[in-house]
């Protein structure tokens, strides 16, 4: 009886080595290559480069291909051999803690974009991603396109690293201040300020004193004498009105102003 190829199959192809085989078939997740008569291995299409995305395998290799890969992994039971072309090449996440720090400012191109942010290549195979959250400090951006747009070369700074999931995390609003840094010595407490009406509550008015700062009045800092229902009683969307800042919290993004206190308490 003709012993079965696999019967000392770890000895031949142990785990970690290096072979050469023949690309034999090609499938939409991975590229089939025999290694002997009797034995082949799957190359998974994840499994085929660090730095590109790949969308068929007829992208990296073709058949009759002579190429060489290493040995991932034994399943005695189903006789399969998972094999990998990535791991013959430098895998650019390893050293990326080293080249993209926290707090680095980095330069990368726009690759694409989600509802969520825009993913910024810094290098082949190495992207991050910009939240939309960290596009500006001032303007509530909807979608990454009002501010960035495939293929653009832009800047950023370096908020987190994940090496072990892949992950970078970029703001750009960080290349700037923050003006909530400089709104505690800008609107100091009691002080007096004009400001338009942007938005109408049922519990407030917000006031908008500069580009990207707002402030809450709310309904109870509106009279001293009347009982004010609802704010659209005393203001309206576009008023150019005066307050009083009666608490700034740079934190949380938050100041109270108050109308009433512009006039003295009867």
């Amino acid at each position: 009886k003709t012993p079965s190829p696999w019967a000392n199959i770890e000895q031949k192809y142990p785990e970690g080595s290096t072979v050469r085989g023949e690309v034999v078939n090609l499938m939409p997740y991975g590229a089939f290559v025999r290694l002997e008569e009797g034995i082949e291995g799957l190359v998974h299409i994840s499994e085929m480069s660090w730095t590109r995305r790949i969308n068929h395998p007829s992208e990296v290799v073709n058949v009759a291909d002579e190429i060489k890969v290493a040995v991932l992994k034994f399943d005695r039971e189903s006789e399969r051999v998972s094999l990998g072309m990535k791991q013959l090449q430098a895998d650019p996440w390893t050293t990326a803690t080293i080249k993209y720090p926290v707090g680095a400012r980095v330069k990368g191109r726009v690759v694409s974009l989600t509802d969520y942010g825009a993913f910024v290549e810094l290098e082949q195979g190495v992207e991050g991603l910009i939240h939309v959250s960290e596009m500006s400090w001032t303007r509530k951006i909807r979608h990454p396109s009002k501010v960035v747009s495939v293929n653009d070369q832009v800047d950023a700074v370096v908020l987190d690293i994940k090496p072990e999931s892949r992950r970078i995390s970029l703001g750009m609003k960080q290349l700037q201040e923050d003006p909530w840094d400089l709104v505690a010595a800008k609107y100091p407490l009691e002080s007096v300020h004009t400001g338009r009406v942007t938005n109408i509550t049922d519990y407030g008015a917000f006031v908008e004193l500069e580009k990207g700062i707002e402030g809450l009045i709310h309904i109870s800092e509106m009279s001293w004498t009347r009982n004010i229902r609802h704010p659209s009683k005393l203001v309206s969307i576009g008023d150019e009105i005066e307050a009083v800042v009666l608490k700034v919290d740079p934190k949380e993004e938050k100041i109270s102003l108050g109308m009433k206190q512009i006039e003295e308490d009867p």
